[in-house]
């Protein structure tokens, strides 16, 4: 029911489910549960199942969706209420009486239901300060993570800002990302290398989906090659950008992959962490000699560091640069 790459095949079944009451059944959530686990799925995998005495939606009944993921729930929304919907063929669709969600979650959707909470427009965000600069900006990812550049890093925003591109690759079709834990590195790797090598771009935003989606299948054999395939492409992208004279920071926003096993159990972990992440500056400017500690909000004001750009005042957080006279005058006193 939450996927976000196109596979219909998946979002039919959560539909089926959802309208028709059709699907695995069982006859509570935790026997439904026990079934999966029996069948050999993960959680993550959990086929659509519906629980003894549920019948399936009918006209003139409410929608509410509870999941404020935007990038989530947009198929499945759209299946329940778009008229002009296409990812697959639907016997019925029922005459809802009312539609709402906890936020708003696309253009297209916004216009079928009401938003509970609207979204916070925020202002002076990164891709914003650097259009206003008059810069251009390349945003790219595999379609898993296409949102994370363009929608979220964009304040929650579909259009692009003045002089951003986007290059979106799409991610394999497999069952479970451990069967191709490469997933789309490489080609991404190649249209940014290239992308570099034009000398178009003053900024170019990538996110590389392998440690996450690799790291959710508890796979550690899986994990290991996604990490060294990560590894052999920032190599290239150093390369590259060494050449071109440019500067690359690399961080995250969570962890997962590193931590493929519950400590206490011993069974595969496939959730997020609350691990520290990384922050490495690579081909930084002559006067910086590091970076200090922070948090996800001080990203965007470094960002803006590197590129020689003011900070505006609604970024709440700090640069982490740290210059070399910083450091001398910090000796001295």
């Amino acid at each position: 029911a939450m996927d976000r790459d196109k596979r219909w095949e998946r979002v039919a079944q959560a539909f089926a489910s959802l309208v028709d009451g059709r699907g695995e059944r069982a006859g509570s959530p935790r026997a439904a549960v026990e079934a999966a686990y029996a069948r050999g799925e993960t959680d993550e995998f959990v086929k659509p199942t519906v629980i003894d005495g549920y019948a399936g939606m009918k006209d003139g009944d409410g929608l509410l969706m509870a999941n404020f993921r935007a990038d989530r729930v947009r198929e499945i929304l759209a299946a329940l209420a778009d008229p002009a919907f296409s990812g697959f063929a639907r016997a019925r669709v029922p005459a809802l009486a009312a539609r709402l969600g906890m936020t708003e979650y696309s253009a297209e959707l916004d216009r079928l239901f009401l938003a509970l909470f609207e979204t916070e427009n925020l202002t002076k965000i990164l891709g914003e300060v650097v259009a206003d600069a008059g810069l251009n900006q390349l945003r790219i990812a595999e379609t898993e993570k296409y949102a994370h550049v363009t929608f979220f890093l964009n304040g929650g925003r579909e259009q692009e800002f003045p002089g951003e591109e986007r290059i979106l690759v799409p991610s394999p079709k497999v069952a479970t990302y451990d069967l191709k834990p490469e997933m789309s590195a490489i080609e991404v790797t190649d249209r940014l290398v290239e992308a570099i090598d034009s000398g178009r771009f003053d900024l170019i935003v990538v996110n590389y989906a392998n440690g996450d989606m690799v790291g959710h299948t508890g796979v550690l054999s899986a994990a290991i090659r996604a990490a060294e395939t990560i590894d052999a492409c920032l190599g290239r992208l150093e390369r590259a950008l060494i050449e071109a004279g440019g500067a690359m920071l690399i961080t995250a926003d969570h962890g997962n992959c590193e931590q493929m096993a519950d400590r206490a159990t011993g069974q595969a972990h496939t959730a997020h962490t609350l691990n520290l992440v990384p922050a490495i500056l690579v081909n930084g400017p002559a006067s910086i000699v590091g970076l200090r500690d922070g948090r996800l909000s001080d990203v965007a004001p470094t960002v803006l560091g590197l590129m020689g750009l003011a900070q505006p005042r609604e970024m709440t957080g700090e640069s982490l640069l740290v210059s070399g006279s910083a450091v001398k005058a910090a000796g001295r006193r």
